[in-house]
């Protein structure tokens, strides 16, 4: 042992910079692996919203969009296909919508915020499967309607707004997403609206 005095100056430099070292790696150490909780960007884009150029959308047309990786419809409904909603409501099994599938800016007749314009997850709501969309060929399915959906996984079958009709294995109206439409009506976006902006 050494009988030298204690520099006790010395000491507390050492103690403090041994401290700050400490600090610093601690940081270094918790910072990637704090931020490795975050969800990544691939995760962040299965979740926002993706927009349509509708613009060039033909009467009857259904184009497909993919949206958390699943299929959206969008079909601009004729006027033929807009005077069938009325006409199926008795055979529905909820032709109110009272089930909250959609925003309530689409609880409406035509579940959508502008009647020609259909927008809807093409899920079947039986067991996930992707219905048809069959225009001008659906009263194979259902008598007297001209278009609809039909689901051939298990004949669940759907009107032009979506609603499940009664006696089918679906036990609700297929899913309507948020969506918002630009001022001229050409551009779609879905997973946003108004309250989400």
């Amino acid at each position: 042992m050494s009988n030298a005095p204690v520099d006790h100056g010395r000491r507390r430099f050492l103690t403090i910079a041994t401290s700050v070292v400490g600090g610093v790696g601690a940081v270094g150490v918790a910072v990637p692996f704090i931020a490795s909780w975050n969800p990544s960007e691939k995760a962040k884009q299965a979740g926002a919203a993706v927009t349509a150029n509708i613009s060039k959308l033909e009467p009857g047309q259904l184009i497909r969009v993919e949206w958390r990786g699943k299929p959206v419809w969008v079909v601009k409904r004729t006027p033929e296909m807009l005077e069938t909603l009325t006409k199926v409501e008795p055979n529905l099994r909820d032709p109110g919508s009272e089930d909250p599938q959609q925003p309530d800016y689409a609880k409406n007749q035509h579940r959508s915020k502008k009647p020609e314009l259909f927008v809807a997850v093409g899920i079947c709501t039986h067991l996930g499967c992707s219905p048809t969309y069959k225009m001008n060929d659906f009263d194979a399915h259902v008598e007297g309607i001209a278009s609809g959906f039909f689901c051939p996984c298990h004949g669940s079958t759907y009107d032009m707004a979506g609603r499940v009709f009664a006696g089918v294995p679906a036990p609700k109206n297929l899913m309507i997403p948020p969506y918002m439409l630009s001022e001229n009506d050409t551009v779609l976006l879905i997973g946003a609206d108004e309250g989400t902006v």
